[in-house]
């Protein structure tokens, strides 16, 4: 019998955290998830550092112990994947957190780090930060929808022809909510 193999999960709550090597893991990997084609928040590949750089950068500083998170996954030392926690500290809707940038490095799609992913964020949110319910955005017509339902969530509307990546490729953003945690 084959034993199957996990990553590792992390959770990181501050920039003091994130030693350089990680940090540049990050930027490579939203940079490869990007360049094939992934959901991941840069609509327009190709990219490169001087795009995504900044935007780790901004991101990696608004880690919080209360309001911001960051899960990343690990075969050894090289960085499998990752996701982000974001909770909005308003208290009318302290109560939910968003879910940011769920990647996965190409080099190990089909290995389970997406669902881990998503499944430690969950345990997070209602373990440690005390939440109901998360909330997501995807792109339609990539099959998200199908891969976040298998996890528990559920779509509960969209915003028809949000995003339009050329003329003839206008696409929905689908609004997903976990609920109950």
């Amino acid at each position: 019998m084959t034993q199957k193999i996990v990553p590792m999960l992390t959770q990181i709550t501050g920039t003091h955290e994130v030693a350089p090597e990680l940090r540049r893991q990050l930027v490579d990997c939203w940079i490869a998830v990007t360049n094939a084609g992934g959901a991941a928040g840069f609509p327009f590949p190709p990219v490169h550092d001087d795009d995504v750089v900044p935007v780790v950068d901004e991101l990696l500083g608004r880690l919080d112990p209360a309001s911001n998170r960051l899960v990343v996954a690990r075969f050894g030392e090289k960085l499998a994947g990752w996701v982000v926690l974001r909770r909005d500290p308003f208290r009318l809707v302290a109560h939910w957190a968003t879910v940011h940038h769920l990647q996965t490095h190409p080099a190990f799609r089909g290995r389970g780090v997406g669902s881990a992913l998503m499944r430690e964020l969950r345990t997070v949110a209602r373990e440690e930060l005390g939440l109901e319910q998360l909330r997501l955005m995807a792109r339609g017509r990539e099959g998200l929808e199908d891969f976040y339902g298998r996890l528990g969530w559920r779509e509960v509307g969209r915003w028809p022809g949000a995003l339009r990546f050329a003329p003839d490729d206008t696409r929905d953003e689908v609004l997903m909510l976990l609920d109950p945690l």
